[in-house]
């Protein structure tokens, strides 16, 4: 089967400028923006296409309230920073922080085959909300109905990225 997995994660999204030294505050679309830290480059893409993709070198973060303070090599003025509003920042997958042990990326899990320990194919994974205590992942099925499952280790069982397949439990009261 051809491995589908996405090789760029969406990291941010550039909101607004910051002071006059060529900073950005950056919309974090990570799950822990702490992780701007250990970044040393992202991939600069621009949705409206206004501008080449490019590598942008990371020389300072900062953090305030909800935003990501981004400092850029290649970003020295406010004018400068001011051209990357609404620039969609990027990470490869080999840059992106290493996944612990049954951590996956979202992006990995859209799409595959969910089955039931029993063998019975229940659908494909459709979304995953993050809810703050555990993710719950939507499986659409056939019909069209979601069957919303948590994302815990006594409801998934097996996730195989490579064959894009995940085993579940169907604890009582999940499905109708």
């Amino acid at each position: 089967m051809e491995d589908a997995r996405e090789e760029l994660f969406r990291v941010g999204c550039v909101a607004t400028t910051h002071g006059i030294g060529g900073e950005v505050k950056v919309y974090p679309t990570t799950d822990e923006p702490q992780r701007y830290k250990k970044y040393k480059e992202v991939l600069l893409k621009d949705p409206q296409e206004r501008r080449e993709d490019r590598c942008m070198h990371i020389e300072g973060v900062k953090f305030f309230k909800q935003m990501v303070i981004v400092k850029f090599k290649e970003c020295e003025t406010i004018e400068d920073a001011e051209l990357l509003r609404g620039a969609e920042l990027y990470v490869s997958r080999e840059k992106a922080v290493p996944l612990q042990e049954n951590e996956y990326y979202i992006s990995d899990l859209i799409g595959m085959q969910v089955e039931s320990d029993e063998g019975i194919l229940l659908g494909v994974l459709d979304d995953v909300m993050q809810t703050g205590a555990n993710d719950v992942y939507v499986v659409k099925q056939a019909d069209g109905k979601e069957i919303l499952l948590p994302a815990i280790k006594e409801c998934v069982k097996l996730v195989d990225v490579k064959a894009r397949h995940m085993t579940v439990h169907l604890m009582p009261g999940l499905v109708e």
